[in-house]
């Protein structure tokens, strides 16, 4: 019997939330340990020496980075594909990932959900509003004004759902758990995308797991997850106490 793949990473992450996606929609099995980067142990350290998340562990390969993570799964397992066939199109949605998971999500994520979240519940500092209302104001706005004009008139980016698709909708996931909402009206093609890609089965079924962790101490949502079901591994690199500071995920 194969040992089954191994995520290290919390799933309220975009980042970890896009590879645990690959993974479902790929239909392959795999454990996971759902820590934040700041509660990592030593060995967490180790194995991801930036202290970020996630980390897939296959056999002795230890992979960084979600972008190198879910290239591998493709190579390695290529059905069903999540990269576009033709050439031109795998480059400009691997290029959407990249927008997603750094301009998209620096607004939604690190100016957001990580002031309005983050600081406040883990680290119990208050967020900084100027932060707060810049990413509203402008950083957020400014990446759905360009990705509104890289989207088809309905439908996934490319026709069949890829890896930009999923990275895009991940970041809006996140942002959701602090109420941030696309408005429809502005963006009409992005609030459309978000919605045809959270709607599907393999999305939902993470939803599930996401929603019954949302809130609770970080002490509590190992149980919590166990409770409702997720694939957690049997031990894990957490600890009870967080480390200072905002190490961003990949």
């Amino acid at each position: 019997m194969s040992t089954p793949l191994r995520v290290i990473g919390n799933y309220i992450s975009p980042y970890v939330r896009k590879v645990l996606a690959c993974l479902e929609l790929k239909g392959l099995e795999y454990e996971i340990d759902p820590i934040a980067p700041f509660v990592g142990n030593e060995e967490f350290s180790r194995i991801s020496p930036l202290r970020r998340i996630p980390v897939l562990i296959d056999g002795d390969l230890v992979l960084n980075d979600s972008s190198v993570i879910c290239q591998y799964l493709e190579d390695r397992h290529p059905t069903p594909s999540l990269y576009p066939r033709d050439i031109a199109d795998r480059a400009r949605a691997r290029w959407l990932e990249e927008y997603a998971d750094t301009r998209l999500a620096d607004g939604l994520i690190w100016r957001l959900f990580y002031q309005l979240a983050i600081k406040r519940h883990i680290f119990g500092e208050a967020p900084n509003e100027t932060v707060v209302q810049h990413a509203r104001d402008e950083a957020i706005p400014a990446a759905l004004d360009y990705l509104e004009q890289q989207l088809p008139d309905d439908g996934f980016v490319f026709g069949a759902l890829s890896i930009a698709d999923i990275s895009i909708a991940s970041c809006f996931r996140t942002a959701s758990f602090v109420r941030y909402a696309i408005d429809a009206e502005r963006w009409p093609l992005m609030a459309a995308l978000v919605v045809h890609v959270q709607e599907l089965p393999a999305l939902q079924k993470l939803a599930r797991f996401e929603d019954c962790m949302l809130r609770l101490p970080l002490a509590e949502q190992r149980g919590a997850l166990i409770t409702a079901g997720a694939p957690l591994t049997s031990d894990t690199l957490g600890t009870s106490a967080p480390r200072p500071g905002p190490p961003r995920a990949s």
